[in-house]
C-alpha cells in the first residue's frame, strides 16, 4: 500500500509533476478526459495505488482547468462507478483566479481487489493503463474471497474428532510446546488442540483439520495424495523401479516423502580435508528436499479434488511437483532471491511453523538455494508448468554414474559389495527371478525378516535389482531379478575375487 501523494499546494505540484508520469502518476490535460482518467484509478486501485491529475499536459506542462461545481460532481459521479466501493481523495489546487489542478489519489486496493470501473478491470504496466488479462482478474477474484472463504477454513462436512488421528494431534501439540509456539498449558484433550490451531470454528471441524490430521480421504478427498516413482532413465516413459501412491495428511506426507528420497537416492561418501572420518552424503542435500516438500505440501492448491504431491526420482534429477500455482505478486524469478511470504493456506502452514518444521518469513528457498550450494551440489530450478509448480534439482542417481561423476564411493553399493546379505542376494538372482520368500529360502531363513525387507529395498534402491512386475509392487506374483548394473557388480566381484 502506498501513502496518499496528492499535492495541496502549487509547489508540492511542481516537484510531484517533473517526476514525470510512471506506475503510480499519469497527468490529464482536463477533466474532458474523465472516463479515461476513471480507468486509470481504477489500474492504481488494483496495483499498488497513485495519483491522478487533471490540467497537465501529457509533457508535464502545467496548465490547469476551469473547474465549476458540475465538474467536481461529475468526478464524484464518476467515482461511483467502481465496484467494490473506492475511496478516492480529492484535493483541489488553485494556480490562478480562474485556473485550478484537482489531483485525484488512491490507495492500492489490497483485499479488495479486483476493483472494476464501468463492469471492467484495469491495471498499470509502466506508464500505461490497460485492460487486466482474464486470468490474472480472476486469481484476484479467487484471492478476495481467499481471507474468509478460503478451502481450507470452510467446514469439513460429516468430520467429527473420532475421525481425526489422536497420535498425530498429540505430536503436534508436543512440538509445539518444545518451540515455545503453543502454551504448555494447552490440554491434551485434541479439540482444544485444534481450538489453538484454528482448526476448529465455531464447533466445525474446517478442511485444514482434515488435510494435516485425517485418517480417511476417500471417496470424499482424492487431493490428499502422495505420488511417489523411480524411474530408470530420464522419462517417465522410462521403467518403473518403485512405484506408490498414497492418500494421507499432510505431517504424514512429509515423513513418507523423506523416507522414500533416502531409500531410493545412492548414499555417498568422502573424506574432508585433513581428516580422518568419513563423511556420508547424499546427491541432493536431505535439508533442501525437506524444505521444498514441506512448500508442496503447505501451499499447494487443495480444492480441486484431482490435484496431488508427486516425488519423481529418475537417473538425473529429482522432480517435486505441487498443484497449484504461484500466489500473485510472487514470480518463479523471486523464488530465487528475496520474496514475500505469501501463504496460500495460512492454517495448513500456521500448524507446521508452530512445530518448527518452517519459518514464516519466506526464506525457505533461499536457505534451500545456500545448502546447496555448500553441499556443492546444483541449486534447483523453478517452474510453473500445466497447472503445477515444479522444483527440480539436477544430480547423479545412479551409484555407478555417480561414482565416475564425483570420485567418491557409494555407501549404499559399499553395503552391496560388503554386505554378506547383500553379495547372497545377488548371487541368488543369478540363475533368475525370485520372490522375497524363495529369496529367504535361498539364504537359509524361515521366512521373509525386517532385515531381508530393508536389504532389498536398498538394492532397489541402487537399482541393483529390480521389480519383475513394476506396476504392482505389491503384488503376491511379485519377483526380483538382477539388473545389468547388479550383474557387472557381480562380475566386479569375480574379478577381484580371481586377482
Amino acid at each position: 500500500m502506498m501513502a496518499i501523494a496528492a499535492p495541496t499546494k502549487p509547489a508540492e505540484l511542481v516537484d510531484l509533476v517533473r517526476k514525470g508520469e510512471g506506475p503510480t502518476l499519469e497527468f490529464k490535460r482536463s477533466t474532458g478526459e474523465i472516463k479515461e482518467g476513471m480507468r486509470t484509478l481504477c489500474a492504481f486501485l488494483n496495483g499498488s495505488g497513485g495519483t491522478l491529475l487533471f490540467g497537465i499536459r501529457p509533457g508535464g506542462r502545467i496548465e490547469g482547468q476551469v473547474v465549476a461545481d458540475h465538474t467536481l460532481r461529475d468526478i464524484a459521479q464518476a467515482c461511483d462507478r467502481f465496484e467494490p466501493a473506492a475511496h478516492v481523495f480529492m484535493q483541489r489546487i488553485k494556480l490562478n483566479s480562474d485556473r485550478d489542478v484537482i489531483a485525484a489519489a488512491v490507495e492500492g486496493g489490497r483485499d479488495m481487489r479486483p476493483i472494476v470501473y464501468e463492469g471492467r478491470a484495469y491495471e498499470r504496466v509502466g506508464s500505461t493503463t490497460r485492460r487486466m488479462p482474464q486470468t490474472k482478474y480472476e486469481r484476484l477474484l479467487v484471492e478476495r474471497g481467499h481471507a474468509n472463504r478460503r478451502w481450507e477454513n470452510l467446514p469439513a462436512d460429516g468430520l467429527e474428532l473420532k475421525d481425526l488421528d489422536r497420535k498425530e494431534i498429540l505430536r503436534t501439540r508436543e512440538m509445539a510446546i518444545q518451540r515455545n509456539r503453543i502454551s504448555p498449558d494447552t490440554s491434551r484433550d485434541i479439540g482444544e488442540v485444534l481450538d489453538r490451531l484454528g482448526l476448529r470454528m465455531d464447533g466445525a471441524l474446517t478442511q485444514a483439520a482434515l488435510v494435516l490430521h485425517g485418517k480417511r480421504f476417500l471417496p470424499h478427498y482424492p487431493q490428499c495424495l502422495l505420488k511417489m516413482g523411480r524411474f530408470r532413465g530420464t522419462q517417465v516413459t522410462g521403467e518403473i523401479v518403485d512405484n506408490r501412491q498414497e492418500h494421507m495428511n499432510a505431517f504424514a506426507m512429509v515423513r513418507e516423502g523423506m523416507a522414500f528420497l533416502e531409500r531410493t537416492m545412492p548414499l555417498g561418501a568422502r573424506f574432508p580435508s585433513g581428516q580422518i572420518f568419513r563423511e556420508a552424503r547424499f546427491p541432493v542435500p536431505l535439508d533442501a528436499l525437506r524444505e521444498i516438500l514441506l512448500n508442496a505440501v503447505m501451499h499447494r492448491d487443495y480444492s480441486d479434488y484431482s490435484g496431488y504431491v508427486a516425488i519423481a526420482v529418475f537417473d538425473d534429477r529429482i522432480e517435486i511437483q505441487s498443484y497449484g500455482r504461484l500466489p500473485t505478486g510472487i514470480t518463479v524469478e523471486q523464488l530465487s532471491g528475496p520474496h514475500r511470504s505469501k501463504p496460500t493456506n495460512p492454517l495448513i502452514a500456521g500448524a507446521f511453523h508452530r512445530t518448527g518444521a518452517v519459518e514464516v518469513w519466506g526464506r525457505g528457498t533461499n536457505r534451500v538455494i545456500a545448502v546447496c550450494k555448500q553441499q556443492g551440489a546444483a541449486v534447483p530450478t523453478f517452474e510453473e508448468r500445466s497447472g503445477f509448480l515444479t522444483v527440480t534439482f539436477t544430480a547423479e542417481l545412479v551409484a555407478q554414474a555417480a561414482l565416475k561423476a564425483t570420485g567418491v564411493q557409494s555407501g549404499a553399493q559399499s553395503r552391496a559389495q560388503s554386505g554378506a546379505q547383500s553379495g547372497s542376494i545377488l548371487r541368488s538372482l543369478l540363475n533368475g527371478a525370485l520372490s522375497a520368500r524363495e529369496l529367504a529360502t535361498s539364504l537359509g531363513m524361515q521366512g521373509k525378516t525386517g532385515s531381508l525387507k530393508r536389504t532389498i529395498g536398498d538394492l532397489l534402491a541402487e537399482t541393483l535389482i529390480e521389480y519383475t512386475l513394476p506396476d504392482k509392487p505389491i503384488s503376491r506374483l511379485q519377483k526380483y531379478r538382477l539388473t545389468p548394473a547388479g550383474e557387472a557388480l557381480l562380475a566386479e566381484r569375480s574379478m577381484e575375487n580371481v586377482k
